[in-house]
């Protein structure tokens, strides 16, 4: 078995800086740089669920039933109308690493909280009420049903869910125009709304990703070992948010960002590169370039 040595006498055309990665490689490649941050964001989120964590501690020690319902209901609202905002400040963050913009994720995190804190405080108590109102329709539909002998107190149940479906799916784009756009709430509301119907394949994929990420965190709980629930504080919500961000902000850009700079005759700027070829002294050749061919060997011309 012999040798080979790799031939450094011929070259290819280059690499153009206009080569960029998309679809999944473009998704690992991000990942694989962010992972750990996403780790430090993920803690910076998991304190927000605080107040919900406290309310097994009122329900514990606190023996006195009025005292008790009144901090269980500070709790609750404390944890409704910050959730929001602080989903909000995640999602800024998701965001700028999309468009690599350099970030610091205490500063930016809090500065997309403090910023957006009306907004998205409504947004995260609307999405609250949902979710109680999901909970209580799988919970009071079907004993009414039983009680009542008729199948079709379901329908209203199943009308909720799709409400509550379309919501969910509505929170793929309303937390990023919230960050990227001075929209009004009500035009937040109804754009998301749209896009939940307009880009049914990204949201099916994303819904998917979503589902199993859930289903693999709840086996993992369960059916292996209670241990995997220290990832729960480090890991799944921020991952969650970077796949809703990357398969949700390219639509809005198409559909919402581009759309403005086209009226007002410019062009989104997050699409532009770091340097005008306009004003380079040199240009980028790569892709351009002629492949060198490797030289013809023989024999040295001797010079007597």
């Amino acid at each position: 078995m012999g040798l080979v040595f790799k031939d450094y006498e011929s070259s290819g055309s280059g690499i153009s800086k206009h080569t960029k990665k998309t679809g999944a490689s473009l998704f690992f490649d991000i990942l694989g740089r962010k992972f750990w941050l996403l780790m430090g964001i993920n803690l910076l989120y998991t304190a927000f669920f605080i107040p919900l964590l406290l309310i097994f501690a009122v329900i514990r020690w606190v023996t006195n039933y009025a005292a008790a319902y009144i901090l269980i209901g500070l709790c609750v609202l404390v944890f409704a109308f910050t959730i929001g905002p602080a989903t909000a400040g995640m999602f800024k963050i998701m965001r700028n690493y999309l468009i690599e913009k350099h970030t610091y994720i205490i500063r930016d995190f809090f500065k997309a909280f403090k910023t957006n804190f009306k907004k998205a405080s409504v947004i995260g108590f609307l999405n609250f009420l949902v979710v109680l109102s999901s909970y209580a329709s799988l919970n009071v539909y079907p004993v009414l049903a039983q009680q009542l002998g008729t199948k079709l107190i379901y329908i209203p149940m199943i009308i909720t869910l799709s409400l509550a479906l379309i919501v969910f799916i509505m929170n793929y784009y309303i937390y990023l125009m919230l960050v990227a756009t001075t929209l009004s709430l009500k035009n937040l509301i109804k754009n998301s709304f749209a896009l939940s119907f307009v880009a049914m394949k990204r949201n099916l994929l994303t819904s998917f990703i979503t589902v199993v990420t859930i289903v693999i965190m709840i086996v993992l709980l369960l059916y292996v070992t209670p241990v995997f629930l220290t990832i729960i504080p480090i890991f799944p919500a921020a991952f969650l948010c970077f796949v809703v961000a990357f398969n949700s902000y390219p639509v809005i850009q198409k559909y919402v960002i581009n759309p403005y700079y086209t009226s007002i005759g410019q062009i989104n700027p997050e699409l532009l590169d770091d340097t005008d070829d306009e004003e380079a002294i040199f240009e980028d050749m790569g892709g351009k370039e002629q492949p060198i061919e490797k030289r013809q060997k023989g024999k040295g011309r001797r010079i007597s």
